[in-house]
């Protein structure tokens, strides 16, 4: 890689990427963060999780909220599932 490949990428905005966050389409940057997923898809981080969905062998993913980062693909899922879920408690 000369001199040139190396500072073609700098300042590139980022590629937006069609993803659905339960059941509703949106658009999200890629990279990105997991905080900014939970903020697109007004995830309450106080009482959901948010995952995305695995088609392969194996749990579907947690996506913590914070700054790590993401790269989504075009037709991502994610969900949300509440944190507490203990069937058959009384509040």
């Amino acid at each position: 890689m000369n001199n040139n490949d190396e500072h073609k990428n700098e300042g590139k905005v980022h590629d937006d990427a069609s993803i659905h966050i339960d059941k509703q389409n949106l658009k999200s940057p890629t990279p990105t963060t997991g905080s900014k997923l939970y903020i697109l898809g007004n995830v309450d981080a106080s009482k959901y999780d948010l995952f995305l969905e695995v088609h392969d062998k194996g749990d579907d993913l947690l996506i913590a909220n914070d700054e790590n980062s993401i790269d989504v693909k075009n037709g991502s899922h994610f969900y949300t599932a509440q944190k507490d879920l203990n069937p058959g408690m009384n509040e």
